[in-house]
C-alpha cells in the first residue's frame, strides 16, 4: 500500500425534505451572500430552486442566482459569470443540480477569489490555485461524484478541449442529499449516473498497484452495490431505498476513499473526454462507449486482476483465469446495454475516417504533450488502437 493523505471535509445532510437546511449550512459556513448556480431549467420547474431561494432567505442570505449551466460545463459561461459578479461581494457559492453545475459553481468559486486570474489557467495549471469561495450544493442528479470529490471538469468551446482539476479547494463545505429529487430524471440521464457512478470505481480498481485488501474490498462490494440498484433504479425510478444507494455511492464511488494507497488510471475517462469536448456528449455516453475496448486492449497486462473483478463482482465462476478476465469485460459491456448505453463510439459520432481518430488521439494527448493510465501506459498509438477497436 502506497502512502497516501486522505482528506474528506464535505458534510453530508442525506435524506428526504433536507433542502430546507441549505440556508443554515450556508450560513454555518460564514456565507452572508451567495451566488447560486443551476442548470437548464429542472431545478425550476421541480419548486427545487424556489426551495432553496427560501431557505436560504430565511436565514437573512442574500442570494443572486444564475441559470443556464450545461452538459460539459463551459469555461465560456464560468468565466462570464466571474466578470459579472466579481464586485458584487460574493462569499459563498452554491450548486443546485448535477456535476456539470457543481463544477461550474468550483470554477466560478476560484474565478472570484481571483478574478485577475483566467479560470483556464487555473485548469491548465499555468497559475497554481492557492484561494477559492467556500462552496455548498444541493444535488439533484447520482453520477458525477463531484459532491464530494476535489475534481472538477471544464470544455474550453474555442480549444475543443476539456479539462480536470483536482485540488483540494474544489471539495465542497457541504453537500445536501435528498434522493427523492432524482425521481423525475429522465431515464438516461440516470443511465448515464449508473454508468459515471461505476465508471469511478472502475477507473481506480484497475491500477499497476494492486494488492491493497481494505480498498479492493471496499470497491468490490460498491460495484455489486452500484450493478444490483442501478437495474432497480432503471426499472422503478419511484423506488426510494435504490435512489437512496445510487446517490450514496455516487459520493463515495469519487471522494477518494475506492482507490487509496494505489494509483489511479482514469483512462477511460481520459479517452471519454474528446467526445464531450468535439460532439458534445453526455460524459456517461463517452465512458461506456470507451470501455469495453480499452479493457479489452489491456487487460493481459493484469489478467488475475481482471479475473478477481470478474468474480468478485460479476459472480462469475471459472477457475482458469484468462477465460473468467474476458467473461467480466462480457458482462460489464451487456450491463450498459441493459441500461441503454452505447458500448461503440460510433453511436456518439460518425467516425468516417483515420483523420478524425487522429484527432480525438491528438485532443486525448493534449497534442501528444501526455501519456495516459496506468494499470497500462497508453500512447498516442495504442489510443488510436483503442479507438479504433471501439468503432
Amino acid at each position: 500500500m502506497n502512502s497516501f493523505t486522505f482528506w474528506s471535509p464535505t458534510k453530508i445532510v442525506f435524506g428526504k425534505d433536507t433542502v430546507s437546511k441549505t440556508g443554515k449550512e450556508v450560513k454555518a459556513f460564514g456565507g452572508t451572500n451567495t451566488l447560486v448556480f443551476y442548470g437548464k431549467g429542472s431545478a425550476v420547474k421541480s419548486g427545487v430552486l424556489d426551495a432553496v431561494i427560501k431557505s436560504l432567505e430565511a436565514e437573512g442570505i442574500k442570494t443572486s442566482c444564475v441559470g443556464g449551466v450545461q452538459a460539459n460545463p463551459l469555461l465560456e459561461f464560468a468565466q462570464k459569470a466571474v466578470e459579472e459578479y466579481k464586485e458584487k461581494g460574493i462569499d459563498f457559492v452554491l450548486g443546485v443540480g448535477g456535476g456539470s453545475v457543481i463544477d461550474t459553481a468550483k470554477a466560478v468559486a476560484h474565478g472570484l477569489a481571483t478574478p485577475d486570474v483566467p479560470i483556464w489557467d487555473i485548469f491548465t495549471l499555468k497559475t497554481d490555485l492557492k484561494k477559492s469561495l467556500p462552496i455548498g450544493t444541493v444535488l439533484t442528479i447520482a453520477a458525477a461524484g463531484s459532491e464530494m470529490s476535489d475534481s472538477a471538469v471544464l470544455t474550453n468551446q474555442e480549444a475543443c478541449e476539456k479539462r480536470g482539476l483536482s485540488h483540494q479547494l474544489n471539495r465542497a463545505k457541504f453537500a445536501i442529499m435528498d434522493p427523492t429529487l432524482t425521481y423525475s430524471l429522465p431515464p438516461h440521464h440516470t443511465a448515464c449516473g449508473v454508468t459515471d457512478t461505476l465508471m469511478h470505481t472502475l477507473d481506480r480498481y484497475f491500477t499497476s498497484d494492486t494488492g491493497n485488501a481494505v480498498t479492493d474490498e471496499l470497491a468490490e462490494a460498491l460495484m455489486r452495490v452500484i450493478i444490483k440498484y442501478g437495474r432497480i433504479v432503471m426499472e422503478n425510478p419511484l423506488d426510494y431505498k435504490a435512489r437512496a444507494e445510487m446517490m450514496w455511492a455516487g459520493s463515495l464511488s469519487h471522494n477518494g476513499l475506492t482507490g487509496l494507497g494505489q494509483m489511479m488510471d482514469f483512462s477511460t475517462h481520459r479517452l471519454g473526454a474528446p467526445f464531450s469536448a468535439k460532439y458534445d456528449s453526455a460524459h456517461g455516453d463517452s465512458l461506456s462507449a470507451v470501455w469495453p475496448a480499452w479493457a479489452k486492449h489491456v487487460y493481459q497486462r493484469d489478467i488475475p486482476r481482471f479475473a478477481r473483478y470478474a468474480r468478485n463482482v460479476w459472480n462469475i465462476k471459472d477457475d482458469k483465469d484468462e477465460t473468467a478476465a474476458k467473461a467480466g469485460i462480457t458482462a460489464t459491456e451487456e450491463y450498459f446495454k441493459s441500461l441503454g448505453m452505447p458500448v461503440t463510439i460510433t453511436e456518439l459520432a460518425d467516425i468516417k475516417d483515420d483523420n478524425e481518430i487522429d484527432t480525438l488521439a491528438n485532443l486525448c494527448t493534449f497534442n501528444g504533450t501526455r501519456i495516459i493510465g496506468a494499470l497500462k501506459v497508453l500512447d498516442a498509438q495504442d489510443i488510436k488502437s483503442i479507438y479504433k477497436s471501439a468503432l
